[in-house]
């Protein structure tokens, strides 16, 4: 096949689109921002119709090129649910909403979180699926009667964009999606009848699971989008692992974005955790690989919400003022603002600034800020490290937040190993763009692909590992303040 490969990579903040061309070369890059919107503490929700204008515009903006087939990434975890018409009847819950917790609680003290980390690998944490789709319909009786007979559809992000690119074809989601619903059985590759029966939701309203890459469908002819074989379906986190090149054990990745994830693929056998971490399905082609991951909730959005507290302009105005300060004079900001992830899997836990003294200023806090990232990723790489049995020999890494240098240095020296900062300006959707030019020859083999991938800058750790330890465990006794206690459960 020759041509180009349009990617797509709907994010929590933004939508990017990319061409990358037959040698893996970026020849174009769009990114278009998304509004998150915030109806109640702790809720996050998104607008259905903007994230589908939003790629539209993204693709408006792309060089006109030969394409020979589109490939999709997208935030995971958060869900909708629309009619056949595509009319949204909802609107996407975020991946960072927490209006599941109570449910989450509820099926934990009566038993049910062992079981469900056997079947899908996850822990009964509000982030997934499930218990988002669960308050959608107890909220609307009618959506859910039209749910139980398959008049509507549910869906993840990578859903809903196939269910448009295709013209109202399409009602799919890939393996890796499907993985993070909490609905999935990793072992069977299966909506779990279990697992529904749990969540007391119907399999009539879910996606068909249809594998990462492969010809998929047909796009529709659409203003700047062409009419071409849909080849891969992605998750963005895992769409990253594969565009850095991270495809084999032992590798490793850290995407940073509005919230920052940290994964490893494991092979074609789910690996289990003991240290707080998730097991997924990467991408699935003619076998599944697995990975194990951890995800930080809050890390870009730390930044943001910061630079809005001191009245700054954005995120790089917070990197300007850290940089004015040596230190952050023993400051710590946990950024709990909905819930700690991996390794703690805290959803009560809120958000503290610490260690405040008179000498402590705007500088200070926002250097705790950028360091809460470099941290919270140490945090995984830890609990990485114990569950694979050996330390990562590098780390390589992607997102808006790489850019900062003070970030990268001290990531490098908390974690003791390099750290390689990618050259695509957005490995997500290099990744499916990669796996769709796998899946449609444009690309020769996966060894190619890897290597394209692998390609950055490298930075070196430089601190002692006594220094680093002293950081690392005034953090975590920061940490340990913030966690809180788990309020009195309610039946749901």
């Amino acid at each position: 096949m020759t041509g180009a490969v349009l990617a797509i990579d709907q994010g929590t903040t933004a939508t990017k689109a990319m061409i990358v061309g037959p040698s893996g070369a970026v020849v174009g890059f769009a990114s278009v921002p998304v509004k998150r919107h915030y109806p109640r503490p702790g809720w996050v929700e998104q607008d259905p119709v903007e994230l589908w204008q939003s790629v539209i515009r993204a693709v408006e903006q792309l060089p006109k090129v030969a394409l020979s087939c589109v490939g999709v990434s997208s935030q995971r975890e958060s869900v909708l649910i629309w009619d056949r018409t595509g009319r949204p009847l909802t609107p996407c819950v975020s991946w960072q909403c927490n209006r599941g917790a109570q449910l989450c609680r509820y099926l934990r003290a009566s038993g049910a979180g062992p079981l469900v980390r056997e079947l899908t690998g996850l822990p009964l944490d509000p982030m997934f699926s499930a218990a988002k789709l669960r308050h959608l319909l107890d909220t609307d009786p009618s959506v859910r009667r039209a749910a139980g007979s398959g008049e509507v559809c549910a869906g993840t992000i990578d859903s809903w964009l196939a269910w448009n690119l295709s013209g109202c074809e399409l009602h799919i989601t890939d393996a890796g999606n499907a993985s993070r619903t909490l609905l999935f059985d990793i072992q069977h590759l299966a909506w779990s009848p279990q697992l529904l029966e749990i969540f007391g939701l119907p399999e009539a309203f879910l996606p068909k699971v249809v594998p990462s890459a492969g010809i998929l469908g047909e796009t529709v002819a659409q203003g700047p989008l062409p009419k071409v074989p849909l080849a891969s379906l992605m998750a963005d986190s895992h769409a990253a692992l594969y565009g850095l090149g991270c495809l084999k054990p032992g590798t490793a990745k850290a995407t940073y974005g509005t919230g920052t994830s940290l994964a490893s693929p494991t092979g074609p056998e789910p690996a289990r955790s003991d240290n707080g971490l998730a097991t997924s399905v990467a991408w699935l082609r003619a076998l599944p690989t697995f990975t194990l991951e951890g995800n930080v909730f809050s890390s870009g959005a730390t930044v943001e919400w910061v630079a809005k507290l001191l009245g700054l302009e954005d995120a790089a105005a917070v990197e300007q003022l850290a940089l004015t300060v040596p230190s952050a004079g023993g400051v710590h900001v946990v950024p709990g603002f909905a819930g700690l992830g991996a390794p703690h899997w805290s959803p009560e836990a809120r958000g503290q600034i610490g260690g405040l003294t008179f000498a402590s200023g705007a500088g200070e806090v926002a250097r705790a800020a950028i360091e809460s990232i470099a941290f919270q990723v140490s945090d995984l790489v830890a609990a990485l490290e114990k569950d694979i049995g050996r330390g990562l020999e590098e780390l390589h890494v992607d997102g808006g937040a790489t850019r900062n240098d003070l970030l990268m240095q001290l990531q490098a020296d908390l974690v003791g190993c390099p750290v390689v900062r990618s050259s695509t300006p957005d490995a997500s959707a290099f990744g499916a763009a990669l796996l769709a030019g796998l899946a449609t020859g444009l690309f020769a083999s996966e060894e190619q692909v890897a290597n394209i991938g692998r390609q950055g800058h490298t930075m070196e750790p430089t601190m002692s590992e006594e220094d680093r330890n002293e950081l690392l465990a005034a953090w975590r006794d920061a940490v340990s303040r913030t966690i809180a206690t788990e309020p009195s459960l309610v039946a749901h």
